[in-house]
């Protein structure tokens, strides 16, 4: 009788104990549930991207790319220092010490 007062209560189902390996896997499995895939960019958003480098390395003038990441996009902002098209990256740099390789296929927006 006292064992069906907490069943039917929910004591019994909340007071169960978790193994942390299980709780690092249900995280884990909730975070690769908001998993998104890398949005296919068109040509023409490609000449778009293609001109913002270019004004930005021509002009020494700041461009924010837009960079992909599966679970939420980062911006990064700065000047295109280089761009090399036989590795497919250019060289951005944030300030005049720091500075970064990008690889181009990660990048899915830019503006200047």
């Amino acid at each position: 009788m006292e064992r069906k007062k907490l069943e039917g209560n929910g004591l019994w189902e909340s007071s169960r104990m978790m193994l942390p390996e299980h709780t690092i896997r249900i995280i884990q499995d909730e975070r690769e549930q908001r998993r998104r895939e890398k949005p296919e960019i068109d040509p023409q958003e490609w000449e778009l991207i293609d001109l913002a480098l270019y004004h930005s390395m021509a002009d020494h003038a700041p461009v924010t790319l837009t960079i992909f990441d599966s679970y939420v996009d980062r911006q990064a902002k700065g000047i295109v220092m280089k761009v090399d098209r036989q590795l497919k990256r250019i060289k951005l740099r944030w300030s005049e010490d720091d500075w970064d390789w990008i690889d181009m296929s990660e990048i899915i927006a830019a503006s200047y």
